[in-house]
């Protein structure tokens, strides 16, 4: 046991070895406090299902503010498909999106990623005995690439799971009629994001302005209806 904790926190492992435990941290304090950490970003995904990696997208951070449920649980869907609209993905984004950062929640394939990545590489230097010299940092950069492959690999078969769930992992919940804050400056057919208190748990979704008028970031707002692809609601300005 000794030996391994030795391994685990020798210079070339402890990088990762510090990853793994702020992630089992992380999934610690999102289960028992229910508190999420929202990233808010307002995405157009273009996407040609029938094409392999032939996807776009338009994507921008709006309101100055920076918390992590959109980057934790993004998703891209076939309800999530804008026609018409062609602009060819960045390299990086099309890596996300092989290797399942998009399409399923963000930090369960980047936790998987990570912890493949923290064994593979335990193992490669505890076998070759290089966790303390030059060959194991070569072993390190050197595992990174497997290591997405076998994490595409092991995700995968969950998509059809999350595809079923909400972002929170239960049953919908109906917020049409309740009041949330603003985490975007939206105007027009502009797109932003939102928090609304449904049920106790606080919630994130994406709006839109009902009659296209500007709503700014941190205002309230009352949710009124949900899209016909239940991609997003409509919101107007919540006056108490």
């Amino acid at each position: 046991m000794n030996e391994v904790i030795n391994i685990a926190l020798s210079p070339v492992n402890i990088v990762l070895t510090i990853l793994v435990i702020l992630l089992i941290l992380y999934w610690l304090f999102t289960m028992i406090s229910g508190v999420d950490f929202d990233l808010d970003i307002d995405v157009d995904v273009d996407v040609d299902v029938e094409t392999e990696l032939n996807f776009n997208t338009n994507s921008n951070i709006d309101g100055g503010n920076v918390d992590f449920v959109d980057i934790a649980n993004t998703e891209v869907n076939k309800e999530d498909i804008i026609e018409n609209r062609r602009k060819a993905l960045k390299w990086w984004q099309i890596i996300l999106i092989f290797f399942n950062f998009v399409g399923l929640p963000f930090m369960f394939t980047f936790t998987c990623w990570i912890f493949i990545w923290w064994i593979s590489n335990l193992l490669s230097t505890s076998i070759t005995g290089s966790y303390n010299n030059s060959l194991g940092y070569i072993l390190f950069i050197a595992g990174i690439i497997p290591s997405l492959f076998l994490t595409k690999f092991l995700t995968t078969p969950f998509k059809s799971f999350f595809k079923n769930l909400n972002q929170d992992g239960d049953n919908p919940i109906d917020i049409t009629g309740r009041t949330g804050v603003l985490f975007s400056t939206i105007l027009e057919d502009k797109m932003g994001s939102a928090q609304v208190l449904a049920e106790g748990v606080p919630m994130s979704i994406y709006v839109k302005s009902l009659g296209g008028e500007k709503l700014e970031y941190k205002q309230k707002i009352l949710v009124i209806k949900q899209s016909d692809d239940k991609n997003f609601y409509f919101v107007k300005e919540y006056n108490n």
